[in-house]
């Protein structure tokens, strides 16, 4: 058997295989069907300063080889998860990770100040796509300036490994990346959905409440691809990447891209124990190619 462990700068995983925050809940919820404990590591669900109640329903629609959502980062705020959600995962024996949200700078901060005194959390998880509210609703991470900046102030008050999230919905991703890496991030994780819409034609509407959504599934999988092998080879810090993961195969696709590790988000609905089958996938690939380790795949594409 290869050693599937894998390094996020101070973050050890036992695999990469890692849950896209969002499709896993609290981990909790799919414990009736896997060992959670075997998974590298689980992204709980968006987490913000205060409650959030999310977008009015319909939320969610079905799309061909995907889905699009505009759940809108329903949860009850950080003080509720300190409260109530931590006491019951910390001592799952896997990394729990909480992605981060919110709509100006000092909600982040104090998330992630809050987070950070949290012993069991090792890791948080930055959504730098939330509309910036003080600049008329344009996301954080569209440009270089907005991402570095709201990067620089949680990494002053957050101490652990910090994770950031880039949206795809960029002219070049590569340039937000490094705006990141400048802001102090410890690795990168990409792509968060694109923005898509679905029309009922019967009805002569938007099937979402919100028009447009974030689309995700196998379908996005070229585009996250590319965009992994473009931000491999342009910052020095790892990078995680999801998008379209539907089985071993494609996790491993993204590593020989440059990945270090991957996130299963969309594919979690269809079948709920497809991250243990991945890391198994990944394990009988390196098996099968003589690779004794993960760190001999992590960016081998032969170009």
């Amino acid at each position: 058997m290869a050693d599937l462990s894998v390094n996020i700068g101070e973050l050890q995983m036992k695999n990469p295989v890692m849950t896209a925050s969002g499709t896993f809940g609290y981990g909790e919820e799919f414990s009736d069907f896997i060992d959670i404990a075997r998974i590298g590591g689980i992204i709980v669900k968006g987490t913000t300063l205060h409650k959030r109640e999310g977008n009015p329903y319909p939320r969610m629609a079905e799309t061909p080889a995907g889905m699009l959502n505009a759940v809108g980062l329903q949860n009850k705020g950080v003080d509720y998860f300190v409260e109530h959600i931590y006491p019951r995962i910390k001592d799952i024996e896997t990394n729990m990770i909480v992605n981060v949200s919110g709509s100006a700078i000092e909600d982040y901060v104090k998330t992630a100040e809050t987070i950070n005194a949290l012993d069991k959390i090792p890791a948080i998880e930055l959504n730098i796509s939330c509309p910036n509210v003080k600049q008329g609703g344009m996301a954080f991470g569209v440009t270089a300036k907005g991402a570095e900046e709201v990067v620089k102030a949680v990494r002053a008050a957050y101490k652990k490994t910090l994770i950031v999230k880039l949206s795809p919905n960029v002219t070049d991703i590569t340039e937000i990346a490094r705006a990141v890496e400048n802001g102090g991030a410890d690795s990168v994780s990409l792509i968060n959905t694109l923005l898509g819409m679905a029309i009922d034609a019967e009805r002569r509407r938007p099937v979402l409440s919100t028009i447009t959504g974030g689309m995700s599934g196998a379908a996005v999988k070229p585009i996250a691809l590319r965009m992994v092998w473009q931000v491999a080879k342009a910052i020095k810090i790892p990078v995680i990447g999801l998008g379209g993961i539907m089985n071993w195969k494609d996790a491993v696709e993204f590593m020989l891209a440059g990945a270090s590790a991957i996130q299963i988000g969309t594919a979690n609905f269809i079948d709920p124990a497809v991250t243990i089958k991945v890391a198994e996938g990944i394990n009988d690939y390196l098996d099968r190619h003589g690779y004794k380790s993960m760190k001999e795949i992590i960016g081998a594409l032969e170009v």
